[in-house]
Order: C-alpha cells, then sequence, then structure tokens
C-alpha cells in the first residue's frame, strides 16, 4: 500500500507541476503576443476608393525559446528528484522533454 501511495503522490506532483509550467508558459506567450501586436482588435482608418490595395502585413516571426523557463523547469525537476519523488529514469525522460521542447 505504501507503495501505491507514493507513486499516486509523485504522479500528482508531476502533473501539477507539469501544468504549472504550461499556465505559465501560455501566459507569458500571450503577452508577448500581445506586445508585439498591439493595435491588432483596433478598426482600420477608412481611406479613399482611389488608394490601392493595403501591402500584406509581414509574417510574424517565431518566438524565441526562453531559455529562462527551461533552466527553472530543470531545477524543479532536480528538486524532485532529490526530494525522492522521481527515479533517475523518470529524471532523465523529464529532462529529455524539457530540452527538447
Amino acid at each position: 500500500m505504501p507503495g501505491l501511495l507514493r507513486g499516486v503522490a509523485r504522479t500528482a506532483v508531476v502533473a501539477g507541476t507539469a501544468t504549472a509550467v504550461s499556465n505559465r508558459v501560455s501566459r507569458r506567450q500571450q503577452g508577448r503576443w500581445a506586445a508585439q501586436q498591439p493595435h491588432a482588435y483596433e478598426a482600420p482608418a477608412p481611406q479613399p476608393a482611389s488608394y490601392a490595395e493595403p501591402a500584406a502585413a509581414p509574417a510574424a516571426a517565431p518566438p524565441v525559446p526562453d531559455m529562462t523557463d527551461k533552466i527553472e523547469q530543470l531545477k524543479q525537476l532536480g528538486d524532485l528528484k532529490a526530494q525522492g519523488v522521481l527515479t533517475e529514469a523518470e529524471f532523465q525522460e523529464q529532462k529529455r522533454r524539457v530540452l527538447e521542447a
């Protein structure tokens, strides 16, 4: 029974950490996108019919991965491993996922 509880607790901690990290990343991305396009929802000013068609807007550059997020995730994983919540194999797998993202 203690092994089962430990497994459930480990799963809850890992899932909670993953959810918190995912939510934080989503909020940061939304903030960056809002900063890149501050006037995206304003109505364009009316133009006289004699103007030519407007030029296409340049494509937005893909967001640059922020290494501080990855470093923070790796620190959290290291803490979980040090507390004995993650095994070495689980730690290596989660670390690989963070570094590939």
